[in-house]
């Protein structure tokens, strides 16, 4: 369905070769080179258009919100001391800073993933803020610049190139435990939409890919921690690098997608399929047609939306039951969640911490009935109330609950003093895939993220300005918009208030 073999003669080969797939003459990356290279507007369809502008617009807030937090702050303060260069694309929330554009796309990748409330696709991966930064970092530099229909395209080339590879895996279906998946295709789809964006040649798209591949793979130890936001800047920092090397003519290897030592290094199942011809009539079937997005309603790990869900449903039925009921009443706490160790955090000590942790998500839920930015601050991880309830909670790991976001669930148990239960589960959270946000609530999320940088008018323009990307010849006012901040003054504006 996702692709078609060149022929049965190169199956057999690959059959005959699985240590050495360079038996067959470059199929794979070749024909991702040229599906590249080869794809246009008219490739796209409108549901793709209509899921890849909610994937912007979201991203967009997501990263407006990041802005605040102190990794964003730190990547900033380091990129601003690297070399300028003669064209700068313009840093997110911080009115009259610019950097060159690979180094953009870097603080506002890590501005995107700086609480981990950015989309989710399965096979498991954070596919926008990789991309949409380097794209945007890049469009802003180009002397022509690109219409709304040409970002989408480049766009959605590089969540394409990501869901492709993805598929090439059956380990990459599960909850990651080696590498963080965004550091491993992030960077291939950074690569693919800039070098999309930028016309690159099949050949030297191939190239662009081989360079990008070598930028490949952060470890899952970082998780939980303010460096793993680092590996969605990096990538859309290395994807952008390497379009701009094989623009120079900078050579790769050309079987990169097919080796094992290749892009298969990062995957011990890694059996590749080449991409289906892609010719300026025929139709074209995106992986996005194919496989929604989960867009997060809270700035945590995607498995906490289930606990969540489930966690506030217990506590319903617990104070429809003793409305008047005091939670210091309840004695023991059962999670019942799939196996995944960098989730499993009793007592986390920092907001990274809490974002990963079956056991503070749960908790906080059943306290306030909700999850929210402002739970992982220090204030709210401080309450006594919260600590003594994380001492109750213990954890039970089914062998039917599968580590994947396409199959896991979340089931609790609350149980009383009074030696009553209270029991819910949750087969699929609201933003999901499965049951994915309403258009409203989408927007919704975005207004409450921008607003805490923008302007209510600056917000909306946003909100008009992805809605209409697919009619817009100039889409020069999106990142544009992205450059204020009602915090901050714009260099012009303080020397203008200085002369009065």
């Amino acid at each position: 369905m996702f692709y078609t073999y060149i022929s049965s003669f190169a199956k057999f080969k690959i059959q005959m070769h699985p240590k050495c797939i360079c038996a067959v003459d470059v199929l794979f990356t070749e024909s991702f080179g040229a599906a590249v290279s080869s794809l246009n507007t008219s490739h796209l369809t409108d549901e793709v258009i209509r899921r890849s502008k909610r994937m912007i617009l979201d991203t967009l807030g997501v990263g407006l919100l990041g802005t605040s937090t102190p990794v964003f702050n730190t990547v900033l303060q380091c990129s601003q001391v690297r070399m300028q260069a003669l064209e700068d694309s313009k840093v997110w929330g911080r009115p009259g800073l610019s950097l060159p554009p690979q180094y953009a796309a870097f603080v506002n990748g890590v501005a995107v993933h700086s609480m981990d409330f950015d989309d989710t696709w399965h096979p498991a991966t954070h596919p926008s803020g990789a991309v949409l930064p380097a794209v945007l970092a890049l469009a802003e530099t180009l002397p022509v610049k690109p219409s709304g229909l040409e970002l989408l395209l480049a766009f959605n080339v590089g969540i394409e190139v990501q869901g492709r590879l993805l598929r090439f895996s059956k380990e990459a279906h599960n909850i990651p435990k080696r590498f963080h998946p965004p550091a491993v295709v992030g960077v291939m789809g950074s690569v693919a939409a800039t070098a999309k964006l930028l016309g690159l040649s099949a050949a030297q798209s191939i190239a662009a890919l081989a360079i990008a591949c070598s930028s490949a793979g952060a470890p899952m130890a970082n998780a939980a921690t303010q460096t793993k936001p680092l590996h969605m800047g990096n990538a859309a920092r290395g994807g952008l690098e390497a379009t701009q090397l094989a623009l120079l003519s900078l050579e790769g290897n050309t079987q990169i997608l097919d080796l094992e030592s290749g892009f298969g290094a990062f995957y011990p199942d890694y059996v590749p399929h080449p991409l289906a011809e892609v010719t300026p009539t025929s139709h074209y079937r995106w992986v996005l047609e194919d496989q929604n997005i989960a867009q997060k309603r809270f700035p945590a790990h995607l498995g906490m939306h289930w606990v969540a869900d489930a966690a506030i449903e217990a506590r319903a039925k617990f104070l429809d039951k003793c409305p008047n009921a005091d939670l210091s009443q309840i004695k023991k706490i059962t999670l019942r969640v799939p196996t995944s160790r960098y989730v499993d955090c009793p007592l986390p000590v920092s907001e990274h911490q809490a974002r990963h942790s079956f056991q503070f998500n749960c908790c906080t839920a059943l306290l306030d009935g909700e999850v929210t930015v402002e739970s992982f601050s220090k204030s709210q991880m401080n309450r006594s109330a919260l600590k003594e309830m994380l001492l109750k909670v213990q954890l039970e790991n089914p062998q039917d609950n599968h580590s994947s976001f396409e199959k896991m669930y979340c089931e609790i148990a609350v149980e009383t003093t009074q030696g009553e239960m209270f029991t819910a589960r949750c087969n699929t959270f609201y933003g999901h895939w499965r049951k994915p946000l309403s258009h409203e609530d989408l927007v919704r999320k975005f207004r409450a993220n921008a607003s805490t940088v923008l302007r209510a008018e600056v917000v909306e323009g946003i909100i008009y300005t992805v809605d209409h990307l697919d009619t817009n010849q100039d889409c020069s006012m999106l990142w544009s918009y992205m450059h204020f901040n009602k915090h901050m003054m714009h260099r012009d504006e303080r020397h203008s208030s200085a002369l009065a």
